[in-house]
């Protein structure tokens, strides 16, 4: 099993979320917690993992199966209590925000838009005397975003300093060859704040892997199952993934140990999440921790992506 593997060798870092398993679905939701909780309780070994989990953000047809009322209310309480049930544990190491509840660009959208008719009232404050009441009762240890903003990051870490509340300490927001945006006011902030990323879809969802620009990803392969996750299939990227696909072998390297070498020795990380269909898949990704890329081989990275620059957002 994975997980068995995966904990065996060094990980011990397991994150899930109330709406997983995706595309989200009401017959599904739930499942990835379920499993992991089932997992826990088989093998004993809560004390040996770090289990981060994550509540949705804004309400949107897309989340309205889990519920309506985004963070209001009481959302946070419910949403954590039912998590516990599901992963069969007393508390949750690290919980998230899934996605902002305000109006902002996520998932694919490049460029920030303001609506001056988003009904997003300011609850910054708010949000967080609701964890912190989760934090005292010791259902949940620690807080942190995920698919957040520069303003919104900052928001939170200024509401914990003038107000005494618990404070953000890590982001989980994607980061891969192929969307480095987290290099720009976030990863100062990272750096100058103390709040590590936790670096999702590094893989940039198995097209890092060349498996699509080379013609072999089998039948079950993600991008084929579910194709309205078309962020990382432009046309932008998949010729920066050819072009870093090159690099790789050049190097001697496949593409895959590359992009999460690539990721691995980034200042700003805190953790590099990585997800595998089976356990050769899950093999070579950890073994990518023992892979450092040299000054050239990051040259030759930069010159792609100054040249092709975040294909994917």
């Amino acid at each position: 099993m994975q997980l068995d593997y995966a904990l065996e060798n060094g990980v011990n870092f397991i994150d899930t979320a109330e709406m997983y398993p995706v595309p989200a679905s009401p017959d599904t939701q739930g499942a990835t917690s379920r499993i992991i909780g089932n997992w826990l309780k088989k093998t004993g070994c809560r004390d040996k993992v770090v289990i981060a989990s994550k509540i949705i953000g804004r309400s949107s047809a897309y989340s309205a199966h889990i519920r309506t009322t985004a963070l209001s209310g009481n959302s946070i309480e419910e949403a954590i209590n039912a998590e516990l049930k599901r992963l069969q544990t007393d508390y949750i190491d690290l919980y998230q925000i899934h996605w902002p509840e305000r109006e902002t660009n996520n998932f694919g959208v490049r460029d920030y838009k303001h609506n001056p008719d988003d009904a997003w009232e300011d609850n910054f404050n708010e949000v967080l005397q609701k964890l912190e009441t989760q934090i005292k009762a010791g259902k949940i240890r620690h807080i942190g975003l995920s698919n957040e903003k520069a303003w919104g990051t900052m928001r939170f870490l200024e509401e914990s300093k003038y107000h005494e509340l618990p404070r953000m300490i890590t982001i989980q927001n994607p980061y891969s060859l192929l969307n480095r945006t987290f290099e720009g006011d976030l990863a100062e902030i990272a750096m100058r704040e103390d709040i590590g990323l936790l670096a999702y879809s590094p893989m940039a969802f198995g097209v890092l892997s060349g498996k699509y620009v080379k013609g072999v990803a089998a039948n079950n392969a993600r991008l084929k199952l579910f194709e309205r996750f078309s962020r990382y299939s432009s046309e932008q990227c998949t010729e920066a993934t050819k072009r870093y696909l090159a690099i790789a072998e050049r190097n001697n390297m496949t593409l895959a140990q590359m992009s999460l070498a690539f990721v691995n020795q980034q200042a700003f990380l805190t953790s590099n999440i990585i997800g595998a269909t089976n356990l050769e898949q899950l093999k070579e990704n950890i073994d990518s921790i023992n892979l450092t890329l040299n000054k050239s081989v990051l040259e030759e990275i930069d010159k792609v992506h100054a040249t092709i620059p975040n294909p994917a957002t």
